[in-house]
């Protein structure tokens, strides 16, 4: 029995600002700590419930941020960037049996602590087949291609009902209470701790591989707060405009959806303007 774990940061107990999850800041030092004990408390969940193997990809800006030295010494982490499938690489190997999704948050456009959609800024909106879109949503498809359930999703609250569109099964825990993009009621380290793990050891049972989802077809739209940046996009072959600061583009498969979404997403980025967007 193996489990994935798909680590994001913005979605982790204490977060609730920028300063939490941009590397280097005197915030994020302190966070790191925090994230590292959602994801080790979902990985010691994971194997009270008799997970075998429990690999953490980390997800979240620079894809290093958690503290190894932090994790139980069973865990064995995947850091670092420029990964096939980018926040649930790994699950393409055949051997996964579920994936949780830990410290996730919802979509870009939404209401959420820190809500976005790979980018921080710049993307106001994101569809799949015409659903809003959060990572999970998009994350989750992968994860369907490969007959890989999600079984475990943790952020806040909005997050944990964002999740019930696209992981209905899922043991959700909300280990903060959206007030507003900046600001949240959180709880003790010590209490989400407690409530991933049991959760996780929960989720394990839930962890049985299904037939891959395949045959369709994945429109995916983009919408952004510039249009230099939708034009910007369209060097991506196969996106096009779609609409006033749009672009859309249409995937056999999510392998090739994701992969296409990322590109967009680092082109963008790169067109982005410090002062101006």
């Amino acid at each position: 029995m193996k489990i994935l774990v798909s680590a994001d940061m913005e979605g982790a107990t204490g977060v609730t600002w920028p300063a939490d999850v941009l590397p280097g800041t005197p915030q994020w030092e302190r966070c790191r700590a925090l994230f590292t004990s959602d994801v080790n408390a979902a990985a010691l969940g994971f194997y009270d419930g008799g997970a075998d193997e429990v690999l953490v990809n980390e997800a979240h800006w620079s894809m290093r941020n958690l503290l190894l030295e932090r994790m139980d010494e069973r865990v064995q982490m995947l850091t670092g960037k420029h990964k096939s499938l980018s926040m649930v690489e790994g699950i393409q190997h055949g051997d996964v049996d579920g994936v949780a999704f830990v410290g996730y948050h919802t979509g870009a456009g939404t209401e959420g602590v820190l809500a976005h959609t790979y980018l921080a800024n710049s993307v106001t909106g994101v569809w799949l087949n015409g659903v809003r879109a959060s990572e999970g949503l998009l994350n989750a498809h992968v994860a369907a291609e490969y007959g890989v359930p999600v079984v475990l999703v943790t952020g806040d609250d909005l997050t944990c009902e964002d999740a019930t569109g696209y992981a209905p099964l899922a043991r959700k825990v909300a280990v903060k209470d959206h007030v507003s993009r900046y600001a949240a009621v959180c709880r003790t380290p010590t209490r989400t701790a407690t409530d991933i793990r049991a959760a996780a050891a929960e989720a394990i049972a839930l962890a049985v591989r299904h037939t891959p989802v395949t045959g369709g077809s994945f429109t995916v739209e983009l919408e952004f707060d510039a249009e230099h940046l939708a034009a910007a996009a369209t060097v991506v072959p196969g996106v096009a405009p779609s609409g006033e600061r749009r672009v859309a583009y249409t995937s056999g498969t999510m392998y090739e959806g994701i992969r296409t979404f990322k590109a967009v997403t680092t082109i963008v980025s790169a067109a982005v303007e410090e002062q101006y967007g």
